[in-house]
């Protein structure tokens, strides 16, 4: 389990637009609509667009690569967004918290897309969407401190970007209230994965005529079950190498500076019918489904 730094995931307090470099004009409005102090002043991080996510004056953390070089961002309220924006959340956030929403546009006005805000199992969640409302990609989120560097840092909040996969813990080590929990209600499950969230909530992967994962708190207590394959299958586990080149290509643009939790190939009859990728992005995990040939089919958000 990776060491934590004091930053609070359960709320947007702050949002501001921030300038990079004369990039993406910075707006001075506060979300309410009104002028406040609390705003951020423009900051020269090289090639970084962000909207500042803070929890206090020294707590920040920033979704970056918002918008491009000369665009204006306005703040808009949720009612203006386009509906497929509601339903997309609503389908892949089941309870999420609306926090804030950008208007992204060029400097002649015309509208690029929005970007919006919102809180997931008490992680902030900053996700990109096209001027028609459809979804783009969920923006990478960096701390103060790493803008101009790599991303991340020893300790940080996304040190797992550093590859030792330190949320993932043998099934071994998994309490016994959760083991027990299987043994009662699921017994003909197969343990395959287990994933450590920051909140030392487990989430564990099985098999049990179909692959499911099943969500449980720190201390071993039962959340949800959700099966992601419906059929009997074969599974086999395979690198970040192993992936097809179309399948990496999709990850990489529209999870940006995501983790490989797992990977498995699911055959069914002997015959490949999909990829399941577990995926760390931003804190939030996701499993993300291709067909057999690595064309995307869906994504669940875990937790």
């Amino acid at each position: 389990m990776k060491s934590l730094t004091k930053i609070s995931y359960l709320l947007f307090a702050v949002i501001a637009i921030v300038s990079f470099l004369s990039s993406c004009q910075k707006s001075e409005q506060a979300p309410g609509g009104s002028s406040s102090s609390s705003l951020s002043s423009s900051l020269a991080f090289a090639n970084y667009q962000a909207l500042a996510i803070s929890a206090s004056s020294t707590d920040t953390i920033y979704a970056v690569n918002t918008c491009h070089h000369g665009d204006k961002a306005d703040t808009v309220a949720f009612s203006v967004l386009p509906d497929t924006i509601g339903k997309y959340l609503t389908a892949n956030y089941s309870g999420y918290t609306f926090k804030h929403a950008f208007k992204i546009s060029t400097g002649s006005g015309t509208l690029e897309g929005y970007v919006v805000m919102i809180t997931y199992d008490n992680n902030p969640v900053g996700l990109a969407f096209d001027a028609n409302g459809n979804f783009v990609r969920v923006l990478e989120q960096r701390e103060r401190g790493d803008l101009n560097g790599r991303g991340w840092h020893e300790g940080g909040c996304f040190d797992n970007r550093d590859g030792h996969h330190r949320d993932t813990i043998a099934i071994t080590s998994l309490p016994v209230t959760i083991t027990t929990y299987f043994s009662s209600n699921y017994p003909n499950d197969t343990l395959k994965h287990v994933l450590l969230n920051r909140d030392s909530s487990y989430v564990v992967v099985s098999v049990n005529n179909g692959v499911f994962v099943t969500e449980f708190t720190n201390d071993g207590t039962f959340i949800k079950r959700v099966q992601i394959y419906p059929h009997i299958v074969t599974h086999t586990a395979l690198t970040e190498a192993d992936l097809p080149a179309n399948l990496s290509s999709y990850l990489t643009n529209t999870y940006p500076a995501y983790v490989l939790d797992a990977v498995y190939t699911v055959k069914l009859n002997g015959t490949l019918t999909a990829y399941l990728v577990f995926i760390d992005a931003n804190t939030t995990k996701y499993l993300v489904w291709f067909d057999a040939s690595g064309n995307f089919v869906k994504a669940i958000t875990l937790h």
